[in-house]
């Protein structure tokens, strides 16, 4: 079966911008997933994260999900330092695709030389949050009223994030 899952996923290409575009519009209407409100340009979008650390599962042209990796500063001290995103379609949630992604995403990580990943999750969308701790990210606070939501059902209130964060474990203890 893992050799099955595995040939589920394969690095992402620009061909997949408009089925990760259309996976990542859905987060945007759902409320649950992001603070963006429009899908950038793919340009934009694309100079914003990591080559190496892209990932698609899709299968017979159907795209489940993807997951992709962002720098979280331009200052070299954290050149090591990325911010997580994993988007499952509406369709495929709740059957292992993002355990299947995210693993991938931090197996990629690692070779690519990154020793920290961060996440920062609304508290409401537990499954997310849920997903991330199998994989060893512990949460280290709560970023309170960091953002003033404007689309969707809490649409005008100040909404939390959970930051979670998971360490290589090339760094150690």
């Amino acid at each position: 079966m893992q050799k099955e899952n595995d040939e589920l996923l394969r690095p992402m290409q620009p061909t997949d911008a408009e089925a990760v575009f259309k996976i990542y519009a859905q987060g945007i209407a759902g409320g649950q997933a992001t603070f963006e409100t429009q899908i950038p340009a793919w340009e934009k979008w694309d100079s914003a994260h990591i080559q190496e650390c892209r990932w698609v599962a899709e299968a017979e042209d159907v795209m489940f999900g993807w997951a992709a990796l962002s720098k979280v500063s331009q200052r070299n001290v954290y050149e090591g330092v990325a911010e997580v995103s994993v988007y499952i379609s509406e369709t495929f949630q709740k059957k292992g695709i993002g355990s299947l992604l995210l693993e991938r995403l931090i197996s990629s990580s690692e070779e690519a030389g990154f020793w920290t990943l961060q996440a920062q999750i609304f508290p409401e969308n537990i499954s997310s949050i849920s997903l991330h701790k199998k994989h060893g990210f512990r949460q280290n606070g709560t970023r309170e009223k960091i953002a003033l939501m404007t689309i969707g059902t809490m649409a005008g209130l100040w909404r939390d994030v959970v930051l979670l964060e998971r360490r290589s474990k090339q760094v150690g203890d």
